[in-house]
């Protein structure tokens, strides 16, 4: 296997694991939700690993968070882990071409009020309607977290001479 592909698979599995610690880290938000502290760490990782690498981190951090809460909505965790893909692999991509502003706002109005939406046809508006506030919460939490280490992150990097 070719060095930068090991690294970027190593990196991804690293990011994953530290998506599986805050998948630990629930958000008290008194909804039936599994709303946690897992996507922090894959935004943060869109300053060093591609969309697609960034994504899949994602995607393994709700998993972890549906197991860890004992997959409350049952197989619906696989839709939800496959939003979180496209959510924080779309953040990786604008994050990487230069639109520090709109990501924030994407990552926000897409995991927060977008990727609950089908739960309204699945399951049922109301259940929608009652999820929504607290996943907003726990996705402002986790952007927030992000946006203050990103910065940090991009410095260090920079200060090191990483290639990232």
């Amino acid at each position: 296997m070719e060095k930068n592909k090991l690294r970027l698979i190593i990196l991804t599995a690293l990011i994953a694991a530290i998506c599986v610690i805050g998948s630990m880290i629930k958000v008290p938000v008194g909804m039936i939700t599994t709303a946690a502290l897992d996507s922090a760490p894959a935004f943060i990782s869109a300053v060093f690993l591609p969309p697609v690498f960034a994504g899949a981190a994602g995607a393994f951090g709700h998993i972890a968070t549906g197991l860890t809460s004992g997959f409350p909505l049952g197989v619906f965790h696989v839709l939800i882990a496959i939003e979180m893909f496209v959510v924080v692999a779309v953040f990786a991509w604008l994050h990487r071409k230069g639109y520090h502003f709109l990501k924030w706002v994407f990552a926000i109005v897409a995991n927060g009020i977008i990727s609950p939406l089908p739960f309204y046809f699945l399951i049922s508006p109301a259940f929608y309607i009652g999820a929504l506030p607290s996943l907003f919460i726990a996705t402002v939490i986790n952007v927030a977290i992000a946006a203050v280490v990103m910065p940090v992150l991009k410095t260090v990097i920079h200060r090191v001479g990483v290639n990232a």
